[in-house]
């Protein structure tokens, strides 16, 4: 099936397809993704990367100007990584991004860096217990692929 022109596609088509393209892009270079990460303050990052180094990344994807808009939440995201992007559309008004913000466009192909935020370093006892949520959680999701009729008793 044909993915849909960008000039019509749906708001949950844009956010697949620069979602996808940001993966691909933290993928190609050498790290690793988990989509829809729970973070310890009940908030969920959109796109969990963990680089080899144990460098933590949280991509946003924004996929119109209203998403971004009615996100009051996304500063509390900084608490939770070393970096802090934003994944929005190439027809996305880039100037509404902070400045000391990450800036990725992408589409469902792939996506560009076009700036990198500052490094903001979480504390070694912060990282070690995301490093830990994350894998339980990767760990879970696979398990439940290889065996989808478990149920947890109790």
């Amino acid at each position: 099936m044909a993915t849909p022109s960008p000039a019509r596609q749906t708001r949950p088509d844009t956010t697949m397809a620069v979602c996808r393209g940001a993966c691909r892009l933290m993928r190609q270079s050498g790290r690793s993704v988990l989509l829809e990460m729970p973070l310890p303050d009940g908030r969920r990052a959109d796109i969990f990367v963990v680089g080899a180094d144990g460098e933590l990344i949280i991509v946003e994807v924004k996929s119109s100007i209203e998403d971004w808009r009615v996100d009051v939440k996304w500063p509390d995201y900084l608490d939770w990584c070393d970096l802090l992007y934003f994944a929005v559309p190439v027809d996305f008004p880039q100037d509404l991004i902070p400045q000391e913000i990450g800036l990725i466009v992408a589409d469902a192909y792939g996506g560009e860096i076009l700036r990198r935020p500052a490094r903001r370093p979480v504390t070694a006892a912060r990282r070690k217990s995301l490093l830990i949520d994350c894998a339980r959680l990767a760990s879970e999701r696979l398990a439940r692929l290889e065996d989808p009729d478990f149920f947890e008793l109790g």
